[in-house]
């Protein structure tokens, strides 16, 4: 069985690779102000989910509340519970502690919503469950997302400001959200209609907020300390903490007995995380730290590697 290379993989490479040889256009010297763009893009990106997201079908999916339990409490509380049990054993390092908070991060953001949903479908699990799990995260994360991260920006080299936070947060996605909400009986329509062509869009935004990460890094030489044993060493990383928490779950949807279609759910949509919400989060959580090129490294190996496993085990299941 062939397994797809997922396309926007490869656009997150050469993307890090545009910024490793041209990193000048990310930095403040720039004449582009490319922050200003990513941060105007955030706010449409949000616009467009709102514009989509489905009323009925979250207001359907409220009956099924074990399901959605177990998959907010895997994402909100079982992942970044993992990634704490093993601060105390992490080096007092300068590097070694940047490290673990960008696994910390990338363990408190909510999960993704459309490779959820397109897996789950795929590997014929519910639907609507996976819909309506994959959209309350977003929502759920903008509060829950800043409030972990907080306990450790505090005391971190990030200026770390819990109001102004909220308030960047609210501004740039809850306001679009509930605006696309409230446009959504005027352009919904074509925002179905046109949604693969603002799926383009959302992913070029990310691909904007990488590349002015990873050209800050590059040009501070931020990465000069950053070998391929380290490299390695955080694919490995994510790997172990993908396996922890779809062991976990696994055994928990056996014990609740849940049916297939719930188990393939809550595997599906509690072990993701969204590479969207990483680098949108990361903007306004870690914008006056120098660090952002690393603490955006696991989500994004995640991404791939949640992409390639998942796709496996979906496509296995689909053959059944």
């Amino acid at each position: 069985m062939k397994i797809k290379i997922d396309g926007f993989v490869i656009a997150i490479i050469c993307t890090v690779f545009v910024a490793y040889f041209f990193p000048f256009f990310g930095t403040d010297q720039s004449p582009i102000n490319i922050s200003k763009i990513a941060n105007i893009g955030i706010s449409f990106i949000f616009l467009f989910y709102g514009l989509k997201l489905s009323k009925q079908k979250i207001t359907s999916g409220l009956r099924n509340w074990k399901l959605h339990v177990v998959v907010q409490l895997a994402t909100f509380l079982l992942f970044p519970v993992l990634v704490l049990l093993v601060k105390l054993f992490v080096p007092q390092t300068e590097m070694s502690q940047t490290i673990w908070l960008a696994f910390f991060f990338l363990a408190c953001l909510p999960s993704t919503v459309s490779s959820s949903v397109v897996m789950v479908s795929l590997a014929k699990g519910n639907i609507p469950g996976a819909i309506f799990n994959a959209s309350i995260s977003g929502i759920i994360g903008i509060l829950i997302t800043p409030l972990w991260l907080g306990l450790f920006l505090k005391t971190s080299s990030s200026d770390f400001d819990f109001t102004q936070t909220y308030i960047d947060l609210v501004l740039q996605i809850l306001v679009p959200i509930i605006l696309g909400l409230f446009l959504q009986k005027y352009l919904g329509e074509y925002a179905t209609k046109y949604n693969k062509q603002l799926a383009l869009f959302d992913k070029a935004i990310i691909l904007l907020i990488i590349y002015k990460s990873f050209a800050h890094a590059f040009y501070s030489g931020l990465f000069s300390n950053v070998s391929l044993q380290i490299l390695a060493l955080l694919g490995i990383g994510v790997t172990v903490l993908f396996i922890a928490l779809y062991s976990s779950l696994s055994i928990v949807c056996r014990i609740l007995k849940f049916s297939k279609e719930d188990t393939i759910t809550a595997l599906f949509c509690g072990s993701k995380k969204s590479l969207v919400h990483g680098t949108v989060f990361s903007s306004v959580l870690f914008k006056t730290s120098t660090t952002l090129g690393i603490i955006l490294l696991p989500i994004m190996l995640y991404h791939a590697m949640q992409i390639i496993i998942i796709s496996f085990i979906a496509q296995k299941l689909n053959e059944k």
